[in-house]
């Protein structure tokens, strides 16, 4: 007896027809709720997150899914909401040829923006911004007829719908450097003011980078590794930046701290930097005298052929993301440096897991615990970030004269340094400053 069953002829023979499978996206999201709340508990908790209310919206979109590509930006908006930086949606097998469909975002105007109280301010620019006769202190009062502020904050909230974020100043300081980024031939209409007068330039984005190196105008002539960079500032004091927290970290830095020699005064500026591995007690270790023993948080002894132990000054902002968090953190947590930033540090340090969804095509990556869970009184650093001990917001003359304002705090930090801020007293651990 012949099956019921669609059949097809094919040489000469009934065969069953293949049916094809329909994903049933509602039942990959529930999943998806369900286990992230359940895995992700303490940190929802911790960061305050409703996460039935914040997703309830999204499971009932979920029933609307009528492709696997809107299912894939469907996931992204949902770890969106878990404010979780590490957060991506993954293909597995059967997801590993859908695209996710969001704006273009490969070109960018060649311009830095950054607050200052309520203002908005031009940091840096240069190819199509520059071309245009933009230039670093002016004030940027709209954009595309929306006051600067405002336009910010529409565009943050824009990329924080599906791109996650652990803090709101993470997001605030990616809409100000790689937010801006857009597809080919989209075009700004800024007006900005400069001294009394006001302009208006709009600039064309072009096949350029827009992601920031970290300081916005670090001393002249750095000599450096791929990772490391070091010179002096203009009043003599030792500068290291620290861009990428490579395996090989600490002999990175040693080669910067072979090359500085005896400096009154060192600053570490971690701003930019995109994370990695290392080892944080030997990076520590290269910031304490020889011989020296620091019984602080982890414990710590000096390391590295040309220790450094001398008065630290740690710079950080939100650019400052996971590894590069806790090794900033560990010098102000464990008192061996005084910290000053433009903002606490993006706040995306934990440790993580993945959930592979029913469907089979896609994979979910997500922190389930902060990294450090001993910094700041217990309550980590994921969700929160490294807080500096002060907030230093740019002065826009300095940024209209292409200098540095957190480098110039740092130095004058350095010559009159807030001892009573740090544990870590230099001269009772041997250390005496230069004559």
């Amino acid at each position: 007896m012949r099956s019921a069953a669609p059949c097809i002829v094919a040489l000469g023979f009934w065969l069953p027809a293949v049916a094809q499978a329909r994903t049933d996206y509602p039942a990959d999201v529930a999943f998806a709720v369900d286990a992230i709340g359940k895995q992700c508990k303490v940190l929802l908790q911790s960061k305050g997150i409703d996460w039935q209310q914040a997703t309830a919206p999204l499971v009932a979109a979920s029933k609307k899914c009528k492709s696997d590509a809107e299912h894939l930006l469907l996931l992204w908006r949902l770890l969106a909401r878990l404010q979780d930086g590490h957060a991506e949606v993954r293909p597995l097998a059967r997801g590993k040829d859908v695209r996710l469909d969001v704006p273009e975002r490969t070109h960018g105007p060649g311009l830095f923006l950054c607050r200052v109280g309520g203002a908005v301010y031009v940091k840096n620019v240069w190819g199509p911004a520059a071309a245009v006769g933009l230039k670093p202190g002016m004030e940027v009062t709209a954009i595309d007829g929306t006051p600067a502020a405002k336009w910010l904050e529409r565009r943050q909230a824009q990329l924080a719908d599906w791109i996650p974020f652990s803090t709101p100043h993470q997001a605030a300081f990616f809409t100000c450097h790689q937010g801006l980024a857009c597809a080919a031939g989209t075009r700004f209409a800024l007006e900005v003011k400069e001294g009394g007068s006001r302009k208006k330039r709009t600039v064309a984005c072009a096949d350029l980078n827009q992601t920031p190196l970290g300081p916005a105008y670090p001393p002249p002539s750095l000599a450096g590794t791929k990772d490391v960079f070091w010179g002096t500032t203009e009043h003599g004091f030792g500068y290291v930046h620290v861009r990428r927290c490579k395996g090989d970290l600490p002999e990175q830095v040693d080669e910067a701290l072979a090359a500085l020699g005896d400096v009154p005064g060192l600053i570490l500026d971690f701003r930019g930097n995109s994370g990695g591995g290392f080892d944080h007690e030997a990076l520590f270790g290269r910031f304490l005298p020889s011989g020296v023993e620091w019984r602080h948080g982890s414990g710590y002894r000096s390391a590295g052929p040309h220790p450094y132990g001398g008065p630290l000054v740690v710079i950080v902002d939100a650019t400052v993301r996971s590894a590069g968090e806790t090794g900033a953190g560990q010098f102000l947590e464990d008192g061996r440096a005084y910290g000053i930033g433009e903002s606490p540090t993006a706040g995306m340090s934990s440790s993580k897991t993945t959930i592979d969804l029913p469907s089979g095509l896609f994979q979910l990556y997500v922190s389930v615990a902060s990294n450090k869970a001993r910094f700041q009184g217990g309550k980590g650093i994921e969700g929160l970030g490294v807080i500096p001990h002060e907030i230093t917001a740019f002065d826009p003359k300095d940024l209209a004269a292409e200098r540095d304002t957190l480098i110039l705090r740092a130095e004058a930090l350095l010559q009159d340094f807030p001892q009573a801020k740090v544990r870590y007293v230099p001269a009772e651990h041997g250390w005496a400053a230069k004559k």
